[in-house]
């Protein structure tokens, strides 16, 4: 019996003694996709499943670990009930890695790690299995409204709270970018100049303009800027994405004002040989007000036609007799290159084309009489005679009238006599 147990007890003595947390070397003596087998030196051996082994679930285990490999894992429990050794291999991995985390926050070290899951206020990336979050304001410099484009991506960041007692340990993304922003931002205002032309990329469109990435600085593109022709929508000429080149308006502090509307391409540098007054032009209709439209004669060159100068008639708003992309003939009234001013008329040609028509007229009407003439030649004679026989008529009709006149004599000379009687 003695012998028999001091068998038993040089038997366990071959076998080392392991203890709950206890961190040790052990040898890969089997792999399955979902546990393996380690060789602890134990009377038992280890059993290494794949959630013990990684954060990542999909992980196949056949794929990391190969027989024969020796791997430093943690003790969970010597006992699992069945007589079996449950190891850990990221819950130690996940003790050095705090360890790095917390040495990252001390010293400003920027870290990188992939994003593991996209969770509804952030990302989770892991650190030598210890995870780390990113809140969702700290994730960018600008609103993300989507967070999904970082899955499985490699993202850098630095660690700006460590308190892994309540399980807070805070990555800060935005940082790095501001920091690198101001970097840029930095050397690129030491090279910039009013009148500049450079590179940009659309960042954003909005309804008055569209923000240009110019790589330090974002400056803006007004919609006034964007032609020299009139633009009612910039989402109707860039996409977000879209590379530009553009010249340089204006710049004030980190303000840069940009512009598409390049000198050399200026509409109204020929403006006074193209539209001399008196001239006659075609131009569509780009836009209506009350007191007139404004014509596009050429892109980037908007004139106006006054209400009064639309017709003979009584106009009392353009709209009445005009439409938008009309297209209309209109004569050049006056030119104000300088001011960019341009006045038309329509009404104008309306008396041109009257007075045009009269000449026609006037100019037609000898080629008709010459057709006539013969007749009217020996017409005219009878025409006369008649003429003057109705005058010698007339004239003898005219004698008996002076018969009244002799009666009102009458009464003048009996009135007389009867003066003298009485005398008598």
């Amino acid at each position: 019996m003695s012998e028999e147990q001091t068998f038993e007890q040089m038997l366990e003595e071959t076998f080392k003694q392991v203890h709950n947390g206890e961190v040790l070397d052990g040898e890969v003596i089997e792999v399955r996709p979902d546990e393996a087998i380690l060789n602890i030196g134990y009377k038992y051996d280890g059993i290494l499943t794949k959630r013990e082994y990684s954060n990542d679930s999909d992980v196949d285990l056949t794929d990391v670990l190969h027989v024969g490999d020796t791997m430093t894992v943690k003790i969970m429990k010597v006992n699992d009930g069945d007589g079996q050794v449950v190891l850990t291999y990221k819950r130690l991995a996940a003790e050095k890695g705090n360890e790095k985390l917390r040495e990252a926050c001390e010293t400003g070290e920027v870290l990188t790690a992939k994003v593991t899951q996209v969770l509804g206020g952030g990302l989770s990336v892991v650190v030598d299995e210890a995870k780390v979050f990113i809140p969702a304001s700290l994730v960018s410099d600008t609103y993300e409204r989507d967070l999904n484009k970082y899955k499985d991506q490699e993202i850098q960041f630095v660690i700006t709270e460590f308190n892994p007692r309540r399980n807070r340990v805070i990555g800060n993304r935005k940082q790095l970018l501001i920091e690198e922003k101001m970097k840029r931002q930095k050397e690129l205002f030491s090279k910039l100049n009013v009148g500049d032309v450079i590179d940009g990329v659309v960042k954003n469109i909005t309804d008055f303009g569209a923000f240009i990435d110019l790589g330090g600085a974002d400056g803006l593109l007004h919609i006034s800027e964007m032609s020299w022709g009139r633009v009612d929508n910039p989402r109707d000429l860039f996409k977000v994405g879209q590379e530009l080149k553009v010249l340089v308006k204006d710049i004030k502090d980190t303000k840069v004002a940009l512009s598409l509307k390049f000198p050399e391409t200026n509409p109204w540098i020929d403006a006074e040989e193209k539209f001399k007054p008196g001239s006659v032009v075609k131009g569509r209709i780009a836009r209506m007000t009350d007191f007139g439209a404004f014509v596009e004669l050429t892109p980037g060159v908007d004139a106006l036609l006054h209400v009064s100068q639309i017709s003979r008639d009584r106009i009392e708003k353009p709209s009445d007799v005009l439409s938008l992309g009309q297209e209309v003939t209109v004569k050049i009234v006056d030119l104000n290159a300088e001011d960019h001013k341009i006045s038309l008329s329509m009404k104008s040609l309306e008396k041109e084309n009257t007075f045009k028509a009269k000449e026609d007229e006037t100019d037609e009407e000898p080629a008709v009489e010459e057709s006539d003439a013969a007749p009217a030649v020996v017409d005219a004679a009878p025409a006369e005679e008649a003429v003057v026989e109705e005058a010698a008529a007339a004239e003898e009709t005219e004698e008996p009238a002076e018969e009244p006149v002799a009666e009102e004599e009458a009464p003048a000379e009996e009135a007389e006599a009867a003066e003298e009687t009485p005398a008598e």
